[in-house]
C-alpha cells in the first residue's frame, strides 16, 4: 500500500497561535482561573491537554457564548480563535472578567470588514454555518447581517441598494464561490470578498488535485468545521472510501489494507502527534489499541 501524505496538514498558525497565548495565560496569571469561552479549537485532545495547564474549558452547545459567561464566575476569560462578538466582551468586562483574546487574525479581519461595510450604510450576506462560532460572532444581534446557508436565503431576501458579501474563513471554497455567482445574479452590485483562509483553501486545493486514490483519511474531530470539508471535498473528487477519524483508534485497517493507494491529511486543529500515530500505523500496518498520551498533544 502507498501512503501519499498530503501537504500541508495540521494545525494552522491561527491554532497555533491560540494555543501559544492559552498557554502564556497561564504563565501570566499562575494563581488566578482561568476558563476558555467555548471550545479554544474544535479538538477534544487540544482541550484536555489545556485542562493538564489547569485551564478549564466551558461549552455547551445549548447556550451562546453570551449565556456560558454566566458559568465563569471570576478570574481569566479566553475567547477562542473563532473570533468574539462585541456583546460578549462588554459582558465579560462588565463582570470584572480579565479578558484574552486568542481570536485568529484572519478572523478578526473579516470582522473588521463586516464592521466597516455595515458603517458605510450597507446590508452583509455572510456565507458560513448556522451556529458555529465564527459565524456567530459576526452575525448574531445584527439585523443588518444576514447568514447564508443555502441559495434559497439568498431568493428569499428583499432588495438592497448596497450588499457587501462575505464568509466564514474555513468553508469548502466551491460552496462559497457558488453562493457568491447567486449572489451576484441577485444583487450585480454587490461588493464580495473572499475569506477563505490560506490555511483552509491550501488544504482544500491539495485534495482536489490529488488522483487514482483508493481511500481517504482526514484526522480531525468530528465537531472541526475544516475538517468535515476537507473529507466532503475528497468525496466529491470521487474518493470511494473517505473516512474522517478523531485518533488512531478510529482507523479501520482491515478496510485498507489491501487497497493501493491511500491519501492521509488532517484538520487545522489536528496535533501532529496524532497524525503521526494514524501515519505509523499505516506504515506498518499494525491496527492494535493505542493511548494516546495527552502530554505529548501540545
Amino acid at each position: 500500500m502507498e501512503i501519499i501524505k498530503v501537504i500541508p496538514r495540521g494545525f494552522c498558525k491561527g491554532v497555533v497561535r491560540a494555543i501559544n497565548i492559552a498557554k502564556q495565560t497561564r504563565d501570566e496569571y499562575p494563581e488566578k482561573n482561568i476558563y476558555i469561552l467555548g471550545m479554544l479549537v474544535h479538538n477534544k485532545y487540544v482541550i484536555e491537554a489545556l485542562e493538564q495547564y489547569g485551564i478549564k474549558t466551558i461549552e455547551n452547545k445549548a447556550k451562546s457564548r453570551l449565556e456560558l459567561l454566566d458559568d465563569i464566575p471570576d478570574g481569566v476569560v479566553i475567547f477562542t480563535a473563532h473570533g468574539i462578538h462585541e456583546l460578549v466582551k462588554e459582558k465579560a468586562l462588565s463582570k470584572g472578567l480579565i479578558c484574552v483574546d486568542a481570536s485568529c487574525l484572519d478572523v478578526l479581519r473579516t470582522q473588521d470588514m463586516v464592521k466597516k461595510h455595515i458603517q458605510q450604510g450597507y446590508k452583509i450576506l455572510y456565507i458560513g454555518k448556522k451556529n458555529h462560532p465564527e459565524a456567530s460572532a459576526v452575525c448574531d444581534y445584527n439585523s443588518n447581517i444576514h447568514l447564508i446557508e443555502k441559495e434559497t436565503d439568498i431568493h428569499e431576501l428583499p432588495h438592497y441598494d448596497k450588499v457587501f458579501v462575505t464568509n466564514q474563513t474555513t468553508m469548502s471554497a466551491s460552496d462559497v464561490y457558488e453562493l457568491f455567482n447567486i449572489t451576484k445574479n441577485k444583487y450585480p452590485n454587490s461588493i464580495i470578498s473572499d475569506e477563505i483562509c490560506n490555511a483552509t483553501s491550501t488544504r482544500q486545493q491539495a485534495i482536489r488535485q490529488l488522483e487514482n486514490i483508493d481511500a481517504f483519511i482526514v484526522v480531525g474531530d468530528s465537531s472541526s468545521n475544516n475538517a468535515n470539508r476537507l473529507a466532503q471535498i475528497a468525496a466529491e473528487n470521487n474518493i470511494k472510501q473517505v473516512y474522517l477519524i478523531d485518533d488512531v483508534n478510529d482507523l479501520s485497517i482491515e478496510s485498507i489494507k489491501q487497497l493501493d493507494r491511500v491519501a492521509i491529511t488532517a484538520g487545522a486543529s489536528t496535533p501532529t502527534y496524532l497524525i503521526n500515530q494514524v501515519i505509523h500505523a499505516l506504515e506498518t500496518n499494525d491496527s492494535t489499541h493505542q493511548e494516546i498520551d495527552i502530554k505529548k498533544i501540545l
